[in-house]
């Protein structure tokens, strides 16, 4: 392990489960466990568990799962090394950090100093005879003094190695240009060259204040218009959204999502800093699961044009799967909201923000706008699929509201589009219930785990496997009883492997518990090991622990029967016995 064992020990014993997740989740005892609302995803009914004997935490609901530090790496969005340093900071530990971990960490801490220093050296050249015409294009999008220093704004002369050299001449490495994807490298003559040129530069802040990459418009007509930083190993633009740095810490009760960062520095001159705009890809569920840390509503604002209004779609539902209230806001009058304060003002601006739609009624709008409803078929066309995606809302109200809409567009009576809703709602309900069914029915697939990635070939072998490690968790002195058993014999790698270093961690003396082995499974696979921890078993007894023992050494034994391996080792033996080979 990069840390040593008995160093995360220390720093989980000194950081108990119920306190830390305790300063993010409101938590109410319920017998042993604590419970309270997940903060990784929207429920109305408390879900997430603490396990304060075991150490772990758990949400039924969205199945992620793990310890403290686990817990510090998703809230806060850190690596496994710094979540360790955030827990001993806050405990006032020393971090004794292997060779390979300092290594990285030393070239996080220098790709985000150069890239800090980068902004540094763009903003020097905005203020320069270089940066005339970006200082012009700024001045006429109308953006103040005070938001060019706000957001850091600077500029990349049109030369090939303006910033590369001044980079060299502070003591950085050619390759460290290359790695925080500030320069390129050409494949025919191998120089290298600064990746943006002639561009008005945009610093990439992340929510923790590191400058992470960059987003540069150019100044003539050029393309790409915009060009933004590669994936480096500082960022990940699928992580990471414009401005969230600000946003995170604004009052009001929404977060704003636009396309585009001038629309979002707009917004945030004109007092709305609440914007933040996505970093040149679409919306990611990352982006969704980080907005629903910092707020419960998300207006939507993306170009009226046909690309926007499909993103707005795409939109929508991985923002719901994040637990996030969402609304829509339509601009009239002008393109985009940039344009839209510009002419009308920010009081403007915030009598529609205050109307924006729900997602329900964008949708039905868009489909009023999709028919003409003069034509019977068209109206026929249009009630069939406004009943489709009514029945789609869960709440019996927001049906008969939205129903009642579309049958007023269409010119028909609300009852009567009230039976084709219920209809059509009634069908999906029961499709859904026919595939729970189908899942309860059959063992097979309700013993699967509920994670998609991970799956057991053996069930009956898993089963076994996932009892042994809960008595094993729940008394390690069982690992004395455990020979002739090995991990190679679990029919589960994810089990076998689990059981391996919880065995390690026994004989070494340190403690037998899922929390300490966060930096070696992935967040998916710790979710699913704390979920086998909190299943509820039988009485620990010797003759369980037997059973479970005898079907993980035969299961193992028949796999190898099956693959020829034992046969051909009887072969050999007969033939040794004989006294012939070949």
């Amino acid at each position: 392990m990069a840390f040593p064992a008995s160093f995360i020990d220390e720093l989980i014993a000194r950081n108990p489960i119920e306190d830390v997740v305790g300063q993010y989740v409101e938590l109410k005892r319920s017998g042993s466990n604590l419970f309270g609302l997940c903060p990784f995803h929207g429920e109305k009914t408390a879900s997430f568990s603490v396990a304060p004997d075991k150490q772990i935490y758990y949400c039924f609901g969205c199945h992620k799962g793990g310890g403290a530090l686990n817990f510090i790496m998703e809230i806060e969005s850190l690596s496994y090394p710094d979540a360790v340093r955030h827990l001993a900071r806050k405990s006032g530990m020393d971090v004794p950090e292997d060779e390979s971990y300092r290594s990285q960490y030393k070239q996080q801490e220098r790709l985000w100093a150069l890239s800090k220093d980068a902004a540094r050296y763009f903003r020097q050249q905005l203020t320069g005879p270089a940066g005339r015409q970006a200082l012009e294009y700024i001045v006429s999008r109308g953006l103040s003094r005070q938001t060019v220093t706000q957001f850091g704004l600077g500029f990349a002369p049109d030369g090939w190695s303006g910033l590369l050299d001044a980079m060299l001449a502070k003591g950085y490495r050619r390759e460290e240009l290359l790695d925080a994807g500030l320069a390129i490298r050409s494949e025919q003559k191998g120089s290298v060259y600064d990746r943006f040129r002639n561009r008005l530069m945009f610093p990439i802040i992340d929510i923790r204040g590191n400058v992470i990459g960059f987003g540069g418009r150019v100044m003539d007509d050029s393309k790409p218009k915009y060009l933004n930083s590669p994936e480096t190993l500082i960022f990940n633009k699928r992580k990471n959204l414009f401005a969230m740095n600000i946003a995170k810490k604004s009052k009001l009760e929404c977060i704003i999502l636009t396309e585009g960062y001038m629309d979002a520095i707009a917004l945030h001159q004109y007092g709305f800093d609440c914007a933040v705009a996505s970093l040149g890809t679409a919306l990611t569920p990352e982006h969704a699961n980080l907005l629903s840390k910092y707020t419960k509503q998300v207006v939507l604002i993306y170009d009226a044009d046909e690309a926007g209004q499909n993103a707005t779609r795409r939109a929508v539902p991985i923002l719901e799967k994040a637990g996030l209230q969402v609304k829509i806001l339509r601009l009239q009058g002008a393109k985009d909201p940039d344009e839209f304060l510009k002419k009308f003002g920010a009081d403007r601006f915030k009598l529609l923000l205050e109307r924006s739609e729900n997602h329900a009624e964008y949708r039905l709008q868009n489909l009023t706008r999709k028919y003409d409803l003069t034509l019977d078929e068209q109206r026929v066309e249009f009630l069939k699929e406004a009943a489709q995606m009514i029945s789609t809302l869960p709440n019996a109200i927001e049906r008969e509201i939205y129903g009642a809409r579309a049958a007023k567009a269409a010119g028909t009576t609300p009852e009567a589009l009230k039976i084709e809703v219920d209809k059509a709602y009634r069908r999906r309900v029961s499709r859904e219930n026919r595939a729970k069914e189908r899942i309860a029915l059959s063992p097979a697939v309700r013993e699967q785990p509920a994670v998609r990635s991970i799956h057991y070939n053996n069930l009956r072998s898993a089963m076994a496997e996932e009892g042994l490690l809960r008595m094993l968790l729940r008394e390690p002195t069982l690992f004395d009883k455990v020979s002739p058993l090995t991990a190679e014999q679990f029919s589960a790698p994810l089990l076998g492997k689990a059981f391996s270093l919880l065995q390690s961690r026994h004989f070494d003396g340190l403690q037998v518990s899922l929390a300490g082995l966060g930096e070696e499974f992935s967040p998916e696979e710790l979710g699913h090991l704390t979920q086998v921890a909190q299943k509820r078993d039988e009485l620990i007894s010797d003759e369980a622990f037997a059973d479970y023992r005898r079907i993980i050494l035969n299961e193992a034994a028949k796999a190898r029967l099956q693959s020829g391996e034992d046969l051909l080792a009887l072969r050999d033996r007969l033939k040794q016995q004989k006294g012939y080979g070949g």
